[in-house]
């Protein structure tokens, strides 16, 4: 489960969905990989400011469910993710490069979506929206009237 990351000055929670597609969408995830994919990302973890939440593979692409600092912007993460990965999983499995013969695991491409915690666009804008007004979440989804940020800071 995701938590705040406390730093020096601030306090965030930022999450995102990515998806990364095998190159030539060739079905190379097998259970085998699958399991050293995540142990690899699980290492990766130990040495950036990346958390994964979730690892869900397909034969053809990797679903990630990630949170991260603000200093790394998304491209950062994809990056490192890919670079490191990719490195890994030719060395574990060199059978994966017969089925690729142009020496990429990954597409260049990637999918990418940021991932709430405290509600969806509609509800985030109402907030903001109504600022200074006497707004709660109640008059849009709850029962009980609480702010919608109370507990962030």
């Amino acid at each position: 489960m995701s938590e705040h990351i406390f730093k020096r000055h601030n306090k965030n929670l930022l999450m995102y969905h990515l998806v990364f597609p095998a190159k030539y969408r060739k079905k190379i995830f097998s259970s085998e990989i699958d399991k050293t994919l995540k142990e690899i990302c699980i290492e990766l973890s130990q040495n950036y400011e990346i958390l994964f939440l979730e690892i869900g593979t397909d034969q053809d692409h990797v679903h990630f469910l990630v949170q991260s600092v603000p200093i790394l912007s998304v491209t950062k993460i994809v990056t490192i993710i890919k670079s490191i990965t990719a490195k890994q999983l030719f060395i574990l499995h060199p059978e994966i490069k017969k089925k690729l013969w142009g020496g990429n695991i990954w597409t260049s491409g990637y999918y990418a979506n940021t991932v709430g915690r405290y509600g969806n666009e509609t509800i985030i804008s109402n907030y903001v929206k109504n600022q200074g007004k006497n707004y709660t979440y109640k008059q849009q989804h709850r029962s009980e009237s609480t702010d919608l940020f109370e507990d962030i800071f």
